[in-house]
C-alpha cells in the first residue's frame, strides 16, 4: 500500500527553508512529519524557531527518518553526503535532488539504479507560495509516488514536469530568474525615487506591476509580445521607453545572463 507519512530534509540554507516554509503555511503534513539537519546547530535552531520542526546535526537520522528525502546542499557537497547515508536511507525512500548539475546518472552512481530519485530545480519564491519547481524522475518512481510529488511541489507553488535532456537549462528560466527581476523591480524603484516618489512606495508599483504582467501571461494565455503590444499606443510615452530598451540591447542582455547562467550550470556538471 502506498503511504508517505514523512519529510527529511538534509541541508537547511535559504532554498530548503523556503520549500519548508510553503509546505508549513499549506499545511501539506504536520510540523513533526518534517526532520531538517544542518551543519551547525545555529541552523538548526533558526529553522527550528521559525517553523517550528524538529532538527538533528546527524544527516543520517535525517536519511533513516525521511519517506521522502530532499538533499538541500550545495552541488560539491553532494558526493559526500551520498556517501555518508546511501546506507541509512529507507529501502522505498524518494530521494529528491534540488541542486544544479546533479543529473539522475551521477545519483546512479551513489545510490544504485533502482534507487527512486526526482531531479528537481525549484526557486525561493516557494517560501510566499508562489514557486515554480521544475523536475524529471528515475523510471522507478510510480505513477502514485508522482502525483504525490507533484502534490508536495504544488504546496508552494507551480509545477511542471520536464524531460531530464533540458533540466540543465532550467536554472537560467525559473531557478535563478527571481534574481533578475528583483534587479529590474530595484532599477524601477530607483527610477521612481528619481522622480521624487517615496522608495517604499517606488517599489511597491513596480513589484505589483511585475506581478500584475505576469498573471496577464498565465492567465490570459496571450503572447507576451501581444501584451506588450497592447500597453503601447500610438505616438505614446510606453513605445518610447520600449524603443529605449530595445536601444541599449533590453532582450540580448536578458539572453546573455541565461546563456552565462547555463553555461555556468555545465562548469559544474562538468566537475
Amino acid at each position: 500500500m502506498f503511504t508517505i507519512n514523512t519529510i527529511g530534509f538534509i541541508g537547511c540554507g535559504k532554498m530548503a527553508q523556503a520549500m519548508i516554509a510553503g509546505i508549513i503555511q499549506s499545511s501539506f503534513v504536520p510540523h513533526d512529519s518534517i526532520l531538517v539537519s544542518a551543519k551547525t546547530d545555529s541552523t538548526c535552531k533558526l529553522v527550528h524557531n521559525a517553523y517550528k520542526v524538529p532538527y538533528t546535526l546527524e544527516n543520517r537520522k535525517v536519511a533513516q527518518f525521511a519517506d521522502i528525502l530532499i538533499l538541500a546542499v550545495k552541488p560539491h557537497l553532494y558526493a559526500s553526503v551520498l556517501d555518508e547515508i546511501k546506507l541509512d536511507r529507507k529501502k522505498d525512500a524518494i530521494v529528491v535532488t534540488i541542486a544544479a548539475g546533479i543529473d539522475l546518472e551521477f545519483m546512479y552512481t551513489y545510490l544504485g539504479e533502482e534507487a527512486k530519485i526526482i531531479r528537481s530545480m525549484p526557486n525561493t519564491p516557494s517560501l510566499v507560495g508562489e514557486g515554480m519547481t521544475v523536475f524529471c524522475h528515475s523510471k522507478q518512481v510510480t505513477k502514485e509516488e508522482m502525483k504525490f510529488i507533484k502534490s508536495l511541489f504544488s504546496s508552494f507553488g507551480s509545477v511542471q514536469v520536464m524531460e531530464e535532456k533540458l533540466m540543465d537549462y532550467i536554472p537560467a528560466i525559473s531557478g535563478s530568474s527571481p534574481a533578475y527581476v528583483y534587479m529590474l523591480i530595484e532599477a524601477m524603484g530607483d527610477g521612481g525615487v528619481r522622480s521624487g516618489i517615496p522608495r517604499d512606495t517606488a517599489y511597491k508599483l513596480a513589484a505589483q506591476a511585475v506581478l500584475g504582467a505576469a498573471k496577464m501571461v498565465l492567465e490570459t494565455g496571450k503572447h507576451p509580445g501581444r501584451l506588450k503590444d497592447e500597453v503601447c499606443t500610438p505616438g505614446g510615452a510606453t513605445i518610447e521607453a520600449v524603443a529605449a530598451l530595445e536601444e541599449h540591447k533590453f532582450r540580448g542582455t536578458i539572453l546573455s545572463a541565461m546563456e552565462a547562467c547555463n553555461q555556468k550550470n555545465r562548469e559544474m556538471k562538468a566537475k
